[in-house]
Parts: structure tokens; sequence; C-alpha cells
């Protein structure tokens, strides 16, 4: 996988991280613990999606 597949890729999957957070907040009986686990795992795809780029820029 090219890192540019690998970056679109990643960017798919911090959008529906992103949605599914924003459902999960509309939704008042959604469990603390289950909203800051989808904080923690959308962070992560976008720190993979920063580290990529960067990595790019240095290529």
């Amino acid at each position: 996988m090219t890192i540019q597949a690998h970056l679109v890729e990643l960017e798919r999957k911090h959008k529906l991280l992103e949605n599914e957070l924003h459902e999960a907040l509309v939704h008042l009986s959604t469990d603390d613990l289950q909203i800051v686990e989808l904080k923690r795992r959308k962070l992560m795809v976008k720190d993979q999606i920063e580290r990529l780029k960067h990595s790019d820029t240095l290529h």
C-alpha cells in the first residue's frame, strides 16, 4: 500500500470515528468510558496521519 493510499484509509477511519463520537455524544445514555475510548482512538488515528504526512515530506 502506498503512503497516499494509507493516508486516505486513515482519513476515512478518522471520519468514521468522528461520526461515531458525534452519535455517542448525542445519545445521553452513552457510557463516558465509551466516549473516552472513541476520543482516544480518533486521536491515535490523527497522530498516525500526521506522522505519515511528516515522513512523506521528508522523502
